[in-house]
């Protein structure tokens, strides 16, 4: 099975580096990034050759995780895209998943392959 490329979008370091180890001991080239603003940049950039975007909803300052999938999925509508929170979800972008913390690694992983 060649390498899938997902991007991680999470504001918590511990968070974000447990995701991306995760996703990267199941078979996934992993991009991270702290921000809505950066993982912007990288989309558009190399948004075609990403098959997965995993963000949290609430990022911080700027840009929430909810408009970043909502960019994601105009841009490159193959995108798997997965938004996670520790709150009830948002409304989210058509053909998108949620999760709410905390998930079954089993299930994320489900979603993604």
């Amino acid at each position: 099975m060649p390498n899938f490329i997902a991007l991680v979008v999470e504001d918590d370091v511990f968070q974000r580096e447990i995701l991306a180890e995760l996703l990267r001991d199941h078979g996934f080239d992993v991009v991270e990034c702290s921000s809505a603003e950066t993982a912007e940049l990288v989309l558009a950039s190399t948004g075609t050759e990403l098959a997965a975007l995993v963000t949290d909803v609430n990022l911080g300052d700027g840009m929430s995780g909810v408009e970043l999938a909502q960019y994601a999925k105009r841009r490159f509508p193959h995108i798997n895209v997965v938004m996670i929170s520790g709150h009830s979800p948002p409304l989210i972008p058509d053909d998108t998943h949620f999760f709410l913390k905390p998930f079954s690694s089993k299930d994320l992983l489900a979603t993604l392959t």
